[in-house]
């Protein structure tokens, strides 16, 4: 085999129950289980293509060469890949995205994903879904939980072996839709895995975690039992402690700006109005409305009357990880 390739599409997920900091931040392994739901209509598509004539990675995202730290981070899952095959190809990766990435979408979960399947089936590998979410996890922590479909829990395990990811309901189980406000579409200064690092920092995060347990319950059974008003309050909740951890951590990381205050101070109210919507974040500035399909446009018409946002994403709960036909 001179030239393999292979191309897979997946979706960003947004948090729930959020994951933040690591107990092993090689392995990725974390300190609390998460639970999210994969953001359909969103999606990042990547084409990997081993070459036995090349003589080094190369990445390219949004028909942009990236260097540096980005390709270091494709390198190193793709060494991951080559072990599992034992076949010392390089690669050339191409990624595309349709919505903004380094924003706090989760556009890395997406990305490195994306990258697992297509790297792991293009040099042979047919991983199932466990040990797919397992490999996509070396890449970007929250990558494990866009492997499998719907709503996901990621059970954060003790080794590389039981942290994975494994889908609780498919996307038909429940009619939620996630509301995307960008308020900031540039790259945040800070990313995610600077920040997971951080979180020990805070005086705030030990609590955080070992009061991590009851939250997951909470927001699993909410999501089972298609309670949302139980949801909204656990997933408020949980955004808050997240973002806490981060404003108490040395240094400090305050990634809010103003709009994403006035749609926090907001979405409460319009909630005791009747409206089932409740928001949460991740890491960066914008800020997610999780809504019931029905009340979509009545939020998006809401939120017309807001300053300081730049656009509406809108994404019902989306499918796993997938290989497409391969265009040359």
């Amino acid at each position: 085999m001179s030239t393999s390739t292979a191309t897979a599409v997946s979706h960003p997920n947004i948090a729930l129950i959020k994951y933040w900091g690591n107990r092993d931040h090689e392995l990725r392994l974390p300190e609390n289980g998460s639970i999210s739901f994969n953001l359909g209509g969103l999606f990042t598509q990547t084409k990997v293509v081993f070459d036995s004539k090349f003589d080094t990675d190369s990445l390219t995202v949004n028909n942009e060469r990236i260097q540096n730290s980005g390709l270091k981070r494709v390198s190193q899952l793709l060494n991951v890949v080559r072990e599992l095959a034992g076949r010392q190809y390089f690669a050339q990766v191409i990624s595309t995205s349709n919505f903004p990435i380094g924003a706090g979408v989760a556009s890395s979960a997406a990305a490195f994903a994306a990258l697992s399947l297509a790297a792991s089936h293009a040099l042979g590998l047919s991983l199932s879904e466990k040990d797919l979410s397992r490999l996509a996890r070396r890449g970007s922590g929250s990558a494990c939980r866009s492997i499998p479909a719907g709503y996901v829990e990621w059970l954060p395990g003790r080794s590389d072996e039981d942290s994975y990811a494994i889908s609780i309901a498919p996307s038909t189980h429940w009619d939620l839709v996630d509301v995307i406000v960008i308020v900031e579409a540039n790259h945040k200064a800070v990313g995610s895995t600077a920040g997971h690092a951080l979180a020990y920092t805070s005086p705030i995060q030990k609590a955080r975690i070992a009061d991590a347990p009851r939250r997951l319950d909470i927001g699993r059974n909410a999501i089972l039992q298609r309670d949302f008003e139980a949801l909204a309050e656990i997933v408020e909740v949980d955004s808050n402690l997240m973002h806490a951890v981060m404003m108490t951590s040395n240094p400090t990381l305050m990634y809010w700006e103003p709009a994403t205050i006035s749609i926090m101070k907001v979405v409460p109210e319009w909630r005791l109005e009747g409206i089932p919507v409740c928001y949460t974040l991740d890491a960066g500035p914008n800020i997610h409305l999780i809504v019931r399909r029905d009340y979509v446009n009545l939020v998006k018409k809401k939120l017309d009357n807001l300053p300081g946002i730049q656009q509406i994403l809108v994404a019902p709960v989306g499918e796993g990880t997938h290989l497409i036909p391969d265009r040359s």
